[in-house]
């Protein structure tokens, strides 16, 4: 539980994709502790089922499916009649040399990463309108670090997509008194990771609880000037 996050989102509605992951559990936990009301939409019913959030009176959980999907980012946010934030988690990672990569996996990252961030910004701008709010997106390291992404130039691109776009959108819309902002971690802390790779140094990874925190604040009343930023959150790694 996050115990560090002071900032009030009292009645605020806040939209989180990818809530029902690691990351997006921490980010919603914070969220309700401080007040929000949650949005998560799932991508089916057992995904549903396995969000230990899912009956907590400040959540509301729907059932959207594919988030590339534009009329189902309509639907999600067509109903948040104020919304004042917009957390963008949801994506996917492949790992293979591009001579392997077939034109299936080129289009789900870019799909999964970019496409739906795009859409999930557009909305909120849109419902968000000429009262402001507050954008955050979820890069990756290698969004940062080109170099690092050999053998996963897919979803390297598609999250170098995400971290231009962000500072793209943040110049277009702070007139609008949007913030728009993105995190960019390196491998995290996770139950999934630590199976994937058990022989790696855990203790450098950076927590989700950690991660979430700098979300919370960037999405934040709180956070009254930072737009445009990609910010590392590493940790030790």
């Amino acid at each position: 539980m996050l115990r560090q996050v002071d900032m009030d989102f009292r009645d605020r509605h806040v939209v989180v994709t990818g809530g029902a992951g690691a990351l997006g559990t921490a980010v919603v936990t914070a969220l309700i502790e401080a007040g929000a009301i949650c949005h998560v939409p799932c991508f089916n019913e057992a995904e549903a089922q396995r969000f230990r959030l899912r009956d907590h009176k400040q959540v509301v959980l729907s059932i959207s499916g594919n988030l590339a999907d534009e009329a189902a980012i309509t639907r999600l946010y067509g109903g948040i009649a104020s919304l004042w934030a917009s957390i963008h988690i949801a994506g996917g990672f492949a790992a293979a040399p591009l001579r392997e990569t077939s034109v299936a996996t080129l289009r789900q990252q870019i799909d999964m990463n970019f496409f739906s961030c795009a859409l999930c910004c557009r909305a909120a701008v849109t419902t968000m309108g000429a009262a402001g709010g507050r954008i955050v997106n979820v890069a990756a390291r290698a969004a940062l670090e080109w170099r690092s992404g050999g053998g996963m130039t897919a979803y390297t691109a598609s999250k170098t997509a995400v971290a231009a776009f962000t500072a793209a959108l943040a110049e277009e819309v702070a007139k609008d008194g949007i913030l728009v902002n993105a995190v960019a971690p390196s491998i995290m802390d996770t139950q999934a990771n630590r199976h994937t790779m058990p022989n790696a140094d855990f203790s450098l990874w950076p927590k989700v609880e950690e991660v979430a925190a700098t979300i919370v604040f960037l999405a934040s009343p709180d956070n009254r000037v930072t737009r445009g930023a990609i910010v590392p959150v590493y940790g030790k790694s």
